[in-house]
């Protein structure tokens, strides 16, 4: 398997990332406004990823997502929920929202350590259960051991797996380290058949950072000019207030422009940052989630 960028080993200097976020993060106040807010909030992937979900509370959970047109008339609904794939059936049962995607971590989430098999299998009982996209990890081990090729084939195998649901691959940025190897393994996880790339599992720190999806913003940029394919981009782990989602809308607006302004190509991975962007949006206090 031929690698298609000669641009694979990339060095960034910190110094020229930071100054190129800090920025962003200026303009980004200047997106204060409930039609931002709106936006952000048609991009969420509404996420419980506990070790005590149930069905019950997955049920639950997609209840108020179909009713939540009904409570706020004229507000846009969430991109998704995600959940783990024991409860994709039940939350699958009761979410009547239309235009609500269903995603499923998969493959050995959050650490992605098990066999390849078993990622298959799970992969694929997930989707057989309703899932419509699927969020893997990145193999980590392989990755930082340069084993490139096994990185690149084993996405291409769960993306197989996943029939017709799209695949998001998750970096988990903060075990990089470095940006040049944020840089690299987005365009190994584009090259591999990924329909998004995403920061972080939300359980490793660092999760989310401004730099990191900068830097993944501009891969994204480099793997469409090369190849025309239009990859998405989802920003997830400790996002939580609704300034922090402008910086991120902001990133992807400078980096990326307009035609990725939607939940097609724009993702927030948030539990707790739904009902901070609906309490800047109504100017009330809500715990609707």
């Amino acid at each position: 398997m031929k690698l298609q960028f000669e641009t694979i080993n990339q060095d960034f200097q910190d110094g020229d990332v930071e100054n190129a976020v800090s920025e962003i993060i200026e303009k980004s106040e200047g997106l204060k406004s409930p039609e931002w807010y709106k936006l952000v909030l048609s991009c969420i992937d509404l996420t419980t990823l506990n070790s005590t979900d149930s069905a019950a509370q997955g049920e639950n959970l997609a209840l108020k997502v179909s009713r939540f047109s009904d409570k706020y008339p004229g507000l846009p609904n969430v991109a998704a929920i995600c959940v783990y794939p024991t409860i994709v059936e039940s939350v699958k049962k009761s979410l009547e929202a239309q235009g609500v995607k269903l995603a499923s971590v998969s493959a050995g989430f959050p650490s992605s350590q098990t066999f390849l098999d078993v990622k298959v299998l799970e992969t694929m009982m997930a989707v057989g259960k309703g899932a419509d996209e699927i969020d893997i990890v990145l193999n980590l081990g392989d990755f930082l051991s340069e084993d490139y090729l096994s990185v690149i084939r084993e996405i291409s195998t769960l993306k197989k797996s996943c029939d017709n649901a799209h695949l998001k691959v998750i970096l988990e940025t903060g075990a990089l380290k470095s940006y040049s190897n944020i840089w690299k393994a987005s365009l190994l996880a584009m090259e591999g058949g990924a329909d998004f790339i995403k920061t972080s599992t939300g359980k490793l720190e660092p999760a989310a950072t401004p730099q990191a999806a900068w830097v993944m913003c501009h891969a994204i940029k480099s793997f469409f000019e090369k190849t025309g394919v239009r990859v998405g981009f989802k920003a997830a782990g400790g996002i939580v207030e609704t300034a922090d989602s402008l910086i991120y809308i902001s990133i992807v607006k400078e980096v990326l422009g307009d035609e990725w302004l939607n939940n097609k190509l724009f993702r927030i991975g948030a539990s707790r940052l739904t009902n901070n962007l609906l309490t800047s949006i109504t100017g009330e206090k809500v715990s609707y989630f």
